[in-house]
């Protein structure tokens, strides 16, 4: 399982660990994921992602997990997330 946000595409960073005597060398800076269920109001189900704590807090800013991937790009969506997009793409133009 890579360690990559499905909603935001946020991974591994390298930087380095600098010493108190200024020796550097490289490390590895691992984003906060969590496993969540988050619910899709058009769907009227939960989706289970594995995102970061930040996605979490853009997901809630946004509205909710329906409008934060409608507005998302493709490119930083997982696979899966796609999925659920087009689901609920395909869902609200059904309703309307």
């Amino acid at each position: 399982m890579s360690r990559r946000c499905e909603l935001t595409a946020k991974g591994v960073q390298v930087g380095h660990k600098v010493s108190h005597s200024n020796i550097k060398t490289k490390r590895r800076f691992l984003p906060n994921l969590c496993n969540v269920t988050m619910i899709s109001d058009a769907l009227g189900r939960g989706v289970r992602f594995r995102v970061s704590a930040n996605a979490i807090k853009s997901v809630d800013h946004r509205g909710g997990l329906d409008k934060f991937l409608l507005k998302a790009s493709d490119a930083d969506l997982s696979k899966h997330a796609r999925d659920i997009k087009r689901q609920i793409e395909k869902k609200l133009a059904a309703a309307s």
